[in-house]
């Protein structure tokens, strides 16, 4: 796409990002209805399901940018996606207001487990950058990117079983957190697809999935020549613009998940699509033929402490409860804005190496 003019990469970026937006959309859908028809949502097969399709855009450009050897971007895209994906929460919190703060609403602790399950992946990916590159296994896998899905696939099992027989009892007044799991049907809609065979609603599935990956590798290629021509690091590139693009099924999903009542299901589907991205890094290293993880830099590091903050606020929030909105708003939500804001401007003095 390099000889096209800006104005046309433009309008190539848009479309990728108009048509995330719709397939992301039908993948909510499909995977809903499939997660039912199936019954996997009260096992592993059906949260694997969800986070997969959650991170569909991510794959592709992590497939485009590590196939094409362009690290920082896919690097920034996944541990930049992070911080970017927990803001969702914010335009959630608005759509749960005015009279209480989305954290208030949820009433249970299952969103915590999932917070905390992204903090321990997202500090085995500062750990990892820091590690040599010759430590890597057959000269092109990170051990530590081998380690983030072992730990994710242990903290699934830890959280679904906890969900299933919880040792805590909490007691949460006023809280309205919704369906635990999302294959029971919501009383007040019918589940998507309901008049549809359970193989249309696969192929539906498989051509969402399609236009997705296509679309990922739109915006991978044309964000990085529109980076490229302004003059834009690849990580501060892919941790923002990128991420922002990618992040759209979320806030459609997320929003939705509100406005039917399922509080807790968006905060802990944002936390979980969190925790699942960064196993993308050991797909990152296969197609690239070496560990990307050394190769992220400070700019990176930052962005994931930045990632591990915002977890952290909104978890705290769940747990606290904040009574009050202001600007339909919690508490948390606007610490979460000061400490993004924060944490995006001081990207820019961030010293690469």
């Amino acid at each position: 796409m390099g000889g096209l003019a800006s104005p046309f990469l433009l309008l190539i970026f848009l479309a990728g990002a108009v048509a995330t937006w719709m397939a992301g959309v039908a993948l909510s859908k499909t995977t809903d209805a499939l997660d039912a028809r199936l019954g996997l949502g009260d096992e592993i097969g059906g949260l694997v399901l969800l986070s997969i399709a959650g991170s569909l855009p991510e794959l592709a450009i992590t497939i485009s940018a590590a196939a094409q050897g362009n690290l920082p971007l896919a690097a920034g895209n996944l541990i930049g996606g992070i911080a970017i994906q927990t803001m969702v929460l914010l335009i959630c919190d608005v759509a749960a207001g005015p009279s209480r703060p989305l954290t208030y609403l949820v009433g249970r602790l299952t969103p915590v487990l999932e917070g905390l399950l992204v903090i321990i992946v997202v500090a085995c990916v500062e750990m990892g950058a820091l590690l040599k590159p010759s430590v890597a296994i057959f000269g092109r896998i990170s051990p530590a990117s081998i380690a983030i899905v072992v730990i994710w696939a242990v903290g699934l099992y830890i959280i679904n079983r906890s969900r299933k027989d919880p040792r805590w009892k909490v007691e949460a007044p006023d809280a309205q957190p919704g369906r635990k799991l999302h294959e029971k049907r919501h009383p007040d809609q019918p589940h998507p697809f309901a008049g549809a065979t359970t193989l249309r609603v696969a192929l539906i599935f498989g051509a969402a999935c399609a236009v997705t990956l296509a679309a990922g590798v739109m915006l991978e290629q044309s964000g990085n020549d529109l980076a490229n021509r302004l003059g834009v690091n690849g990580a501060i590139f892919g941790a923002t613009v990128l991420a922002a693009a990618t992040a759209l099924p979320e806030i459609s999903s997320g929003i939705a998940a509100v406005r039917l009542g399922d509080n807790a299901l968006a905060i802990g589907d944002i936390f979980g699509g969190n925790a699942f991205q960064v196993c993308l890094f050991l797909v990152a290293d296969l197609v690239a033929g070496k560990a990307v993880l050394p190769t992220a830099g400070p700019q990176n590091a930052w962005l994931a402490a930045l990632g591990i903050a915002l977890t952290a606020v909104y978890g705290f929030g769940v747990i606290g409860r904040p009574l009050r909105c202001r600007f339909r708003l919690g508490p948390d939500s606007m610490l979460a804005l000061a400490v993004f804001g924060f944490g995006i401007a001081g990207l820019f003095f961030v010293i690469p190496h």
